[in-house]
């Protein structure tokens, strides 16, 4: 309709040097005329568009007088009409749906009678949208299916809700590790095995986040609580199961389990899944338009975190090697392991990828040489980038 609106007002000032829009009641009067018009075009390829006494100069009184075609209308909202795309293809990616997977289109909301609304169905689809059901109508419709299953008059369907927004925890370096994705169908349960970030750490703090941005600063914090009692180990030796339970009512139950001697934390929260429309699209936007950035910064914390994994297990494999390691070998691990030490402190992410790779290659060569000689291999230890810091739980 607003299209519409300006295309009369922008012509009108164009003859007449008049802005429509300042004008609260001629605004009022644009607005009701390009509504009826927008239907009209819906049945009509043409349409009349006629305002008499629009406003008044000094020389009289002006008025509109012309004819909209529906070619002209679709070309003015033309941008619009492709936005359309966008929801289409992102509510079959989330659905995990493909074009073949679709038996039938039911258009909703009265703006889905405009012709080129439904070409665009077609071109989607590959289908012809089905014209028989009301689109005013539909809403009400799927209200009446969900009261006769809630009331039991209806068994044979089956109505489930998702969650908006993706579920998580924080792990190194302020990462959101996603546990439940958005879009996953209630009631859902969900668990992954994390580790400490440190040697002797004796508690995990679980910091429960809820969004789509790759780091929890930017998301919403829905909930907090801490895993007491793991007894010192290494790094990367505990072993803690984060569960979250998420029920049709959207109530989360997270819990954190440390395997080696059953203690469990656990913290529920309401609302996880009730956030408000506006809320939920606002989140999402800010996640589409933040998405280049925040891969780019995930991905240097992701290598730092590589980096400090490997850091820590040459340490250790050198020291099970001991006197077994050749000297000459031996030194140029060492060498390769402070130029990565250094790179990791200056915070370097290019020197931390070449200095990974030097690192693993002289690692390899020192292994294949301490192998040679019958020595015992070194333990098995966390992938890089496993582990996490603050006492937060990581994978």
């Amino acid at each position: 309709d607003k299209r519409i609106v300006d295309w009369l007002a922008d012509s009108f000032q164009q003859e007449e040097g008049i802005d429509l829009r300042s004008d609260k009641q001629a605004l009022q009067r644009l607005t009701e005329t390009a509504e009826k018009a927008k239907m009209e075009l819906s049945n009509l390829t043409q349409t009349a568009i006629s305002l008499p006494f629009i406003t008044a100069t000094a020389d009289g009184p002006k008025h509109i007088d012309t004819n909209l075609t529906r070619q002209k209308f679709e070309e003015i909202c033309s941008d619009l009409i492709d936005r359309c795309r966008v929801p289409v293809e992102s509510a079959l990616k989330d659905a995990s749906l493909s074009l073949s997977d679709i038996q039938e289109v039911i258009l909703v909301g009265g703006s889905t009678r405009i012709p080129a609304v439904q070409a665009l169905v077609k071109s989607l689809t590959g289908k012809d949208p089905n014209l028989t059901v009301n689109p005013d109508e539909c809403v009400a419709l799927g209200a009446a299916v969900q009261a006769g299953v809630l009331g039991g008059e209806v068994s044979d369907i089956v109505l489930l809700d998702v969650t908006p927004l993706s579920l998580g925890l924080e792990t190194l370096g302020g990462v959101l590790t996603k546990i439940i994705p958005r879009n996953t169908t209630l009631p859902t349960s969900k668990s992954e095995v994390f580790s400490t970030a440190a040697d002797g750490q004796t508690s995990v703090e679980i910091n429960v986040c809820q969004g789509e941005r790759e780091f929890v600063k930017d998301n919403k914090q829905v909930g907090n609580f801490k895993l007491d009692g793991i007894p010192p180990a290494p790094r990367g030796v505990p072993q803690i199961e984060v569960k979250f339970d998420l029920d049709a009512n959207g109530i989360l139950s997270v819990s954190a389990t440390d395997k080696g001697t059953g203690k469990v934390a656990d913290i529920k929260i309401t609302g996880a899944s009730t956030l408000a429309d506006d809320e939920v699209e606002r989140m999402m936007k800010d996640a589409e338009a933040n998405a280049e950035a925040d891969q780019a910064q995930r991905d240097a914390v992701d290598t730092k975190n590589q980096a400090d994994s490997a850091v820590y297990q040459t340490k250790k494999q050198l020291e099970e090697f001991g006197d077994k390691a050749p000297a000459d070998l031996k030194s140029t691990v060492e060498d390769k392991l402070k130029a990565l030490e250094e790179a990791v402190a200056a915070d370097n992410i290019a020197d931390m990828k070449s200095g990974q790779e030097a690192l693993q290659e002289a690692m390899m060569a020192l292994g294949q040489a301490v192998y040679s000689q019958g020595a015992p291999g070194p333990e098995a230890g966390g992938a890089p980038g496993a582990e996490a810091g603050r006492g937060s739980a990581t994978r």
